[in-house]
């Protein structure tokens, strides 16, 4: 515990961040001696005492580079924080992960789509990470915790890991507290400015060994995250979208460049069997269901045109929609019915 108190003395100290950390430990040969020989600053240890006292009394873990805890994934990473907190399910970190992120304004297909793949990582005891942004994170973190079982999902916090944010996901906050892990590099209570949010997203791409990209802007902070996973050699796949969408400028810019591989939905990774499918049942139950089926996709089509499309009238297709929104195998959105 002296030691963690020691440490967090240097890493708390103004100016003081991950490079100069390291050279100050490289130096002294020990953070006990690194404390010995640097002027702390009036009232710093009174802050990390009670930084430490509200972390032990609200189950928020300290873990350093030199445990055996710290993510591998992380530990690997030139620069990396050499303390990280996390509350929440520590057992987590153990397991492979793989990234997920996109805009927080990300169409209801495009989440859809994105806790599905996110589901099916976390149901072959892969832990999903991501920022808990609303948007494509939130689709993510859902998707995974839709998977049975604990160590599900990770969040990665811009802030203290006590600081929830968008207050909007508080609910999802403490269900992943209480199924998967909250983390950040910040001091336990930090409110983050806009700089933290880009350090934040090069820590969500170093965790994993594979990042998916849905959708998102040219200029985003998805896109920044992609880019640090390029440069850490990540595994990098892309989910591409309507090329006359804003939103699926940054996935299908980096499929054109050969940057990330194009990810056509949960077959890229796994092998999907659905002999036994419900969604396969009833899409073969009735002939005329199927048909407006096999009409559909991601991209909206209205009620006048799967008419056309069918042969039939809109009245004629209106009961089968009907059947089929309820059986789950579409869903009407603004444009008309987009298959799930």
């Amino acid at each position: 515990m002296a030691d963690l108190f020691e440490k967090l003395l240097i890493i708390r100290t103004p100016k003081i961040g991950p490079v100069r950390y390291a050279q100050l430990v490289d130096k002294f040969g020990s953070a006990t001696n690194v404390v010995k020989n640097m002027d702390v600053p009036v009232g710093l240890k009174d802050a990390v005492a009670r930084e430490m006292d509200f972390a032990q009394h609200n189950n928020i873990i300290y873990i350093s580079d030199d445990d055996d805890l710290y993510p591998s994934e992380l530990k690997c990473l030139k620069n990396h924080p050499p303390i990280i907190t996390v509350r929440g399910n520590i057992e987590v970190l153990k397991k492979k992960k793989v990234s997920i992120v996109g805009t927080r304004h990300a169409t209801a297909t495009g989440m859809g789509f994105v806790a599905d793949i996110a589901c099916a990582f976390a149901e072959n005891n892969i832990a999903v990470v991501s920022g808990m942004a609303i948007g494509t994170d939130t689709a993510a973190h859902r998707g995974a915790l839709r998977a049975n079982g604990n160590a599900q999902t990770i969040a990665v916090l811009a802030g203290g890991v006590d600081y929830i944010w968008p207050l909007e996901n508080e609910s999802l906050y403490w269900e992943i507290v209480e199924r998967g892990v909250i983390l950040s590099e910040m001091p336990v209570g930090f409110v983050p400015v806009a700089t933290n949010f880009v350090q934040r997203n090069r820590w969500l791409a170093g965790l994993a060994d594979k990042l998916i990209l849905g959708e998102a802007d040219l200029k985003s902070g998805s896109m920044i995250t992609a880019r640090f996973a390029i440069d850490f050699e990540r595994d990098v796949w892309a989910i591409p979208s309507h090329p006359a969408d804003l939103r699926g400028l940054g996935p299908n810019s980096l499929i054109r460049s050969g940057e990330a591989k194009l990810c056509l939905g949960v077959q890229d990774f796994f092998k999907i069997v659905k002999n036994d499918d419900a969604k396969i049942k009833n899409e073969k139950k009735i002939d005329s269901e199927k048909s407006l089926i096999d009409k559909l996709g991601v991209v909206p089509v209205s009620e006048s045109v799967l008419a056309q499309l069918v042969k039939k009238t809109v009245s004629e297709i209106k009961a089968d929609l009907v059947v089929l929104e309820l059986q789950g195998l579409v869903r009407k959105v603004d444009g008309g019915y987009v298959r799930m």
